[in-house]
């Protein structure tokens, strides 16, 4: 589809702060029909997020990027804290992705009453309360939460996440169910570095040797991928659990291989929907990764 302003080159990126004009913005966009894509983040962005970018443009005219540190998603003020927020860095690498509006709203924008608490609760299913829901308590509450209210004031057609946060992306999609939302959840592959690092916002807080032992989590998904239909599932777990626990500085969270709706482990093979899941804490920095299998 057509980009609004043509190539990346001549696109002008405008930054909001508000609600309000977020909207009398995009209002004009959609009466002239105009498909808009949203690509919510937290920031600190990088080439993961620009394929977001990328494909959210193939699939709009529009591409609208948030950029918000949801305070109502972390579980340790500390991790709030301390999350990236190079903001100049994150506006260049829109810019020059010809990315058309970034939505920059602050807290008080978003939550008026903030930090008292707004009325939250959804249904997202058994799954909200295993892996990640079970290391980090009303999590998912906290992302479906300001996922809705993004939603609610940009009304894209169509939302781009990426694969890395696999529980994540189940648990909007869950919610966009259950509350009847209009709009396409597009996802899209995890982008790793070179040496198989999957790309994330955390690897800023990672020392030399850190980022060396974190490598051990995309080996261990890959041994899994590659022999998956050579062991047994109780073999392949061992050797991968294995492998990490042999490397200094990483404290393995899970290791598991699920099934990709309810995210419980799988008992025996399938031919379909099945997807390794692993979090470890290396060094100071907690990561996730995962594979698809099938």
């Amino acid at each position: 589809m057509p980009n609004l302003a043509g190539s990346k080159q001549n696109t002008i990126l405008k930054v909001i702060a508000t609600l309000a004009e977020l909207q009398s913005s995009l209002t004009p966009l959609k009466t002239r029909g105009l498909k808009i894509a949203l690509v919510p983040t937290m920031g600190a962005l990088h080439q993961g997020h620009l394929s977001l970018i990328a494909e959210a443009q193939k699939l709009a005219d529009i591409v609208v990027c948030s950029i918000f540190v949801n305070p109502t998603q972390f579980t340790d003020p500390k991790d709030l804290e301390k999350y990236p927020r190079p903001l100049e860095h994150d506006i260049k690498m829109l810019t020059e992705a010809g990315c058309n509006f970034v939505f920059m709203p602050s807290v008080k924008e978003m939550y008026p009453s903030y930090p008292e608490p707004e009325q939250w609760k959804i249904n997202l299913g058994e799954a909200e309360f295993v892996l990640e829901g079970e290391f980090r308590k009303g999590h998912y509450q906290g992302v479906t939460q300001i996922v809705y209210k993004l939603f609610d004031a940009v009304k894209p057609d169509v939302a781009m996440f990426g694969q890395k946060d696999f529980q994540q992306v189940l648990m909007i999609k869950n919610m966009v169910k259950a509350l009847d939302l209009e709009v396409q959840i597009a996802v899209c592959p995890i982008i790793r570095e070179a040496d198989g690092l999957a790309m994330s916002s955390r690897n800023i807080h990672l020392s030399e040797s850190d980022r060396e032992h974190a490598l051990v989590l995309s080996k261990a998904l890959f041994y899994i991928e590659a022999n998956y239909n050579n062991l047994e599932l109780a073999e392949l777990l061992e050797s991968a659990k294995a492998m990490i626990n042999t490397v200094p500085g990483v404290e393995l969270d899970y290791l598991t291989i699920a099934n990709g709706d309810t995210l419980l482990p799988v008992e025996q093979k399938t031919i379909q929907n099945t997807v390794v899941l692993v979090a470890a804490k290396v060094g100071h920095t907690r990561l996730i990764d995962n594979v698809i299998i099938n």
